[in-house]
């Protein structure tokens, strides 16, 4: 019988205080989009389950295309009590993000989703593509996994950040990573992207996560000089844009400078 090794670079790398480059997933639908995050430089992509339609076998290939060529999969679930969870870490997925979570309760029950016992409620099962699918021991599976798996918690509302000391002191979560579209909004300010009172909610929850032991994380304000800075006062997991904004833009900018060669 093989025995485990496993390591998840991502969770390596921000512990080791470098910052880690994601690419939200949304449009894609084959494991080619983890290649093309490899080679645009991101660390890992985050497979976005909450607002796109993805089943459950296209997110394990793009997992385990991910796996192959050293880029992070994780994804983000529709709630603590998405009862995918299980099913997506068996079969290729390295970190789950959890939405909206505002409270202590929630944040352990996200680590008992993700996790097995006795730390959480996660089932044992074998097989697992991380091992390349070889048997191994379940007595050095389910901690080597347990160890690897990163769980991160979305911080979206006023409620989160009032009781954010409390979410960040939950064992088992690694990152704390706001959600600035969600947080903008529910503090009735939409895309108000460096509102000043929005920027001090978001120094304030960056310093107590950090101050907490976990990293901080930032998604959703996609400006640039903005993104440098959240990385400057202490932000290691960072979401860049996704893919259909970079298709986007890319498209966009060839095709006006088109036209405007051909005086249109």
């Amino acid at each position: 019988m093989a025995t485990a090794t496993l390591s998840n670079p991502l969770k390596e790398m921000m512990k080791a205080g470098k910052v880690a480059l994601g690419m939200n997933v949304r449009l894609a639908r084959s494991g080619d989009i983890a290649r093309i995050a490899k080679s645009t430089g991101h660390d890992f992509i985050f497979i976005d389950g909450q607002h796109s339609i993805f089943t459950l076998e296209t997110i394990a290939h793009i997992a385990q295309a991910a796996l192959g060529c050293g880029v992070t999969p994780i994804v983000r679930v529709r709630s603590v009590d998405d009862q995918d969870v299980q099913v997506l870490l068996d079969n290729g997925v390295m970190g789950i993000v959890f939405p909206d979570v505002n409270t202590a309760g929630e944040a352990r029950r996200a680590v008992a989703r993700a996790k097995f016992p006795p730390i959480g409620r996660r089932s044992a099962a074998g097989g697992y593509p991380m091992f390349d699918f070889r048997p191994v021991a379940v007595s050095e599976t389910v901690p080597a996994l347990n160890d690897a798996t990163l769980v991160v918690c979305m911080i979206e509302t006023p409620e989160g950040v009032k009781n954010i000391e409390e979410i960040a002191k939950v064992d088992g979560v690694d990152v704390i990573h706001i959600g600035a579209n969600d947080l903008l909004a529910s503090m009735g300010k939409p895309g108000a992207f460096g509102d000043p009172e929005a920027a001090k909610v978001i120094d304030c929850v960056i310093t107590v996560t950090a101050a907490s032991g976990k990293i901080p994380g930032m998604g959703g304000d996609r400006d640039i000089p903005r993104q440098k800075e959240y990385i400057r006062k202490g932000a290691r997991f960072i979401t860049t844009n996704s893919e259909i904004a970079f298709i986007m833009a890319e498209g966009t900018r060839v095709t006006a400078e088109l036209r405007r060669a051909l005086g249109e």
